[in-house]
C-alpha cells in the first residue's frame, strides 16, 4: 500500500492530489487538537499549562506549517474547481498546475515573512 501511495501514476496533478489529501488530514488533525484544547477551559490550571506550550519555538513551526498547509489546500481546491466546473479547463492542467503554485507563492511568503519575523524578533 505504501509503495502504490508513492508510485508515480500521473503527471504534474499526482502530486497536487496527495499533498491536497495530506494536507486536508493536517488540518483535520489541527481542528481536533483545537477542539480539545477549547474544552480545557473548564479546567483552568490545565488549560493555562496547555497554552502556555504554545508559546514553544516548536508550536511557533507547526504555526508556519498550519498557514501552509491552511494555504495549499485552499489554492489547489480552487484549482480543482476550475477543473470540475469548466470542462475546458481539462485542457490546461498543466497551465493550472503553474498558477496553482505561482498563487500559492504570492500568498505564502509574505504571510510565512510575517510569522518568522515575530520568531525571530
Amino acid at each position: 500500500m505504501i509503495r502504490e501511495i508513492f508510485t508515480y501514476r500521473g503527471k504534474e496533478g499526482y502530486w497536487l492530489w496527495v499533498l491536497h489529501r495530506a494536507t486536508g488530514v493536517g488540518i483535520f488533525l489541527f481542528l481536533a487538537i483545537h477542539i480539545v484544547d477549547t474544552l480545557l477551559v473548564f479546567w483552568p490550571n490545565l488549560y493555562d499549562a496547555v497554552t502556555g506550550l504554545y508559546r514553544h519555538p516548536l508550536f511557533r513551526v507547526g504555526e508556519i506549517l498550519l498557514v501552509g498547509m491552511v494555504l495549499f489546500h485552499a489554492v489547489n481546491g480552487l484549482r480543482i474547481l476550475v477543473l470540475d466546473l469548466w470542462e475546458a479547463s481539462t485542457k490546461h492542467r498543466r497551465e493550472l498546475f503553474y498558477a496553482t503554485l505561482a498563487l500559492l507563492a504570492v500568498l505564502l511568503i509574505p504571510a510565512l515573512l510575517l510569522m518568522v519575523r515575530e520568531i525571530i524578533l
